[in-house]
């Protein structure tokens, strides 16, 4: 009761503080070659690079579902201060924001994907902004034209959209030398904390504290999404409408069980299954439920009985491979525990082929096809970062005139090597996506998955679900997981991207 009465107050307060706006910074004058590695800095010592340009916008048309859309798309940063107030980082936004009067039902919607390390241009260009730009799906090539087109799968009717760029990815950056910006940062916790407020400070500096708000996060983003939320209602008094996650990373202890737990292979057998069954035109709900089943039950308990029942292992050898399609010999070698990696890199031997860790039906030619080990990037992500980064750039600079200079981070390496070490074995989420559904009881929460995603698979996200406790869940429909055909970028698939328009305009009680 008290942190819904805090939540209710604050941003009731907040929303009737008339407050100036940030004063508008200089040209940025940022990039160049990387230094060579500095000694230790100072404590407190901020590097001198001129903060980024004043926010830039300009008047924008789309159409969607029979409708024009007339908008004002803008981009701009927000400072994050330290407890000293000197500004320590500068975040980026693009803001999608319908034009007319201002309706004080029309939700925000604030946007995050993952990495650690993506700037929020996949969910912004390929799944739910006002314009897109095609890749992720097979055929996909990175010198096909970045013209941006109208998306038919945008959210824009139903609600504005914020999408932010964590720091050091995008144009965002920090003032902090390296070694001071990791703690501040690049920490699970601290992560959420600054982009929890980078959100409470939009939703000020434009007026919109009284707005229904709403969370969506991919990947690691979906991570993040029920965290900041949680974060939002408890820590800054910020109440959340709704959570949505595409293709979340939500509980690391999934994968990092070793020989001894069957859980990591347990939860990989359904994704493996749902790309075999798709090649062969066989992919239902219902196939889909079989294999779900096996793994729960069946498999979990052979991998547990080890070599101690040879006609066990058998059973489970041939069944295995029955689903995902690979040869029994090796499945057998495997000991029935099939490796994400090994699956992709056995699936195409033959033909020189490399499948997606993302959705393993999208593939490129492999270069070393003799390889013991895979030797090249993900086909998706070599495929994926010249069109966004040049889409993106181009939008930026030219269309909204926003004078930025440096270099644009789709997905930061540097950020993925500073985040603290062993956070891919411990990370949870769930924990706060239990407790923000118990703090507001009226809040609704979408966990959305493609069938193929061998990185984020889909079978974590029930298993998960199905732990909560009903008196935590509520009514039937508040939580709810929906699959796709496709993989970890499932909104590359027309088909896929409409479907998901469709459940989030449910949730939102949109028409």
């Amino acid at each position: 009761m008290r942190i819904k009465f805090v939540a209710s107050v604050v941003s009731l307060v907040v929303s009737l503080v008339a407050l100036s706006s940030l004063p508008a910074p200089a040209l940025a004058q940022r990039g160049g070659p990387p230094a060579a590695t500095p000694p230790p800095s100072k404590d407190g010592e901020l590097l001198d690079l001129p903060p980024l340009p004043p926010e830039a916008s300009a008047k924008q048309v789309t159409h969607v579902a029979g409708k024009t859309l007339n908008y004002t798309a803008s981009v701009g940063a927000l400072p994050v201060l330290d407890e000293k107030g000197r500004k320590i980082a500068e975040v980026v936004y693009t803001a999608y924001i319908l034009d007319g009067p201002r309706d004080p039902r029309r939700p925000v919607t604030f946007a995050f994907n993952g990495g650690p390390g993506a700037a929020s241009v996949y969910l912004n260009l390929g799944a739910i902004g006002p314009k897109r730009v095609q890749f992720g799906a097979m055929g996909d090539s990175p010198s096909d034209a970045t013209g941006m087109i109208d998306n038919p799968g945008t959210w824009l009717d139903f609600t504005d959209l914020v999408f932010i760029d964590p720091v050091d990815t995008g144009f965002s950056h920090t003032f902090l030398p390296d070694d001071q910006a990791k703690g501040r940062f690049f920490t699970v916790k601290s992560d959420i904390d600054y982009l929890s407020r980078i959100v409470f400070d939009w939703l000020v500096k434009n007026q919109r504290m009284a707005s229904p708000k709403y969370v969506v996060g991919e990947s690691y983003g979906g991570f993040r999404a029920p965290r900041i939320a949680h974060t939002l209602q408890t820590d800054l008094g910020v109440g959340v409408t709704g959570v949505t996650m595409v293709s979340p990373f939500l509980d690391a202890a999934s994968w990092s069980g070793g020989d001894f737990s069957p859980m990591p292979w347990v939860v990989l057998l359904p994704s493996m299954t749902a790309s075999n069954l798709e090649r062969h035109g066989k992919l239902t709900p219902e196939a889909i439920s079989e294999v779900e089943t096996y793994a729960r039950t069946e498999y979990a308990t052979a991998l547990l009985s080890g070599w101690r029942d040879q006609a066990v292992l058998d059973r489970m050898v041939q069944k295995v491979a029955d689903y995902t399609g690979l040869d029994p010999v090796l499945v057998r070698r495997w000991g029935g525990r099939i490796d994400s990696r090994a699956f992709l890199r056995e699936l195409y031997r033959d033909t020189g082929k490399l499948g997606s860790w993302y959705d393993p039906n999208v593939t490129s030619t492999d270069p070393f096809p003799w390889a013991v080990n895979q030797r090249v990037n993900d086909p998706i992500l070599d495929q994926i970062i010249a069109p966004t980064t040049s889409a993106m750039v181009d939008f930026d600079t030219r269309v909204l005139g926003w004078k930025v200079q440096g270099r644009f981070e789709p997905l930061s390496n540097k950020v993925g090597r500073a985040w603290e070490p062993g956070w891919a074995q411990t990370a949870e989420s769930v924990s706060d996506l239990r407790g923000a559904l118990a703090v507001d009881p009226k809040m609704k929460v979408l966990i959305l998955h493609g069938y193929d995603d061998l990185s984020c698979p889909f079978f974590v996200s029930q298993l998960a679900i199905d732990q909560i406790p009903p008196s935590v869940k509520g009514d039937a429909g508040r939580l709810q997981l929906h699959l796709y055909p496709g993989g970890h970028m499932f909104y590359s698939r027309p088909d896929s991207q409409a479907q998901m328009r469709r459940d989030v305009m449910t949730m939102y009680g949109a028409r």
